[in-house]
């Protein structure tokens, strides 16, 4: 009976952390898509409102990463519990990452505004399809942690390619307009690093699915060809 109690207890305390750990990953994608708005515009007041919540982000990684601590601790979990809890002290050390490029991207169209070189070279649009693509993976990567989903979690792993390729074409479009017209170098420049950002934002979307994957099947698939293998087998 103790030990049932114990089981109990333990599984009351994880599902606490896993419930504060989704609040958070809200919070910074609202974080990422609130910074976007403030690219694509130059809103000065979100901008400020995006770069204060991450003080909160910041806040939540202390309180969670102490929580799961505690937990190790007094829990001694071990197996497949282990792994649920470092997975999660994993995923919120991405999440906290996220919400400092997100940050980021806000400065940056912060910026725009103030020196008023909004709509510069198209400047959104030249990252709105790899904004979208990103900001799926990390709504995705998130539902499949919550719901530990790992065939979606492969599916995120795969599609990180696709945004790896439209960052590249992002570069090479935007250092073309620099080379052509060198009067638009500081807003070409200003492209390349909210398109380094939202990229930024695809990996660390990736690594939270390959945790996934580590709970779920015990496999840490980091550097290895696992997915494309996944993927392609047959039923």
């Amino acid at each position: 009976m103790p030990g049932d109690h114990s089981s109990k207890q333990y599984d009351t305390d994880l599902e606490t952390i896993r419930s504060k750990v989704l609040t958070m990953g809200g919070l910074v994608e609202s974080q990422f898509n609130d910074a976007m708005d403030c690219f694509r515009g130059g809103d000065i007041v979100k901008a400020e409102q995006v770069i204060k919540s991450d003080e909160t982000v910041n806040s939540l990684e202390v309180t969670l990463d102490d929580a799961c601590s505690h937990l190790i601790v007094k829990r001694q979990p071990a197996a497949n519990d282990l792994r649920t809890v470092v997975a999660t002290l994993k995923v919120i050390t991405d999440l906290e990452r996220i919400g400092d490029e997100a940050t980021k991207i806000a400065r940056i169209g912060k910026q725009l505004h103030e020196r008023g070189t909004v709509g510069v070279l198209n400047h959104y649009e030249s990252v709105r399809v790899l904004a979208s693509s990103a900001a799926n993976s990390l709504h995705d990567a998130l539902d499949a942690f919550a719901r530990l989903d790992e065939k979606l979690a492969a599916q995120i792993i795969a599609a990180d390619e696709t945004i790896d390729n439209e960052f590249r074409t992002t570069t090479r479009a935007t250092v073309t307009f620099m080379m052509e017209d060198p009067r638009t170098i500081s807003a070409a420049l200003d492209i390349l690093w909210v398109a380094k950002a939202i990229e930024r934002i695809g990996d660390h979307a990736k690594n939270i699915a390959e945790y996934v994957i580590y709970v779920v099947e015990g496999k840490d698939i980091r550097h290895t060809d696992y997915v494309y293998t996944k993927l392609n087998s047959k039923p």
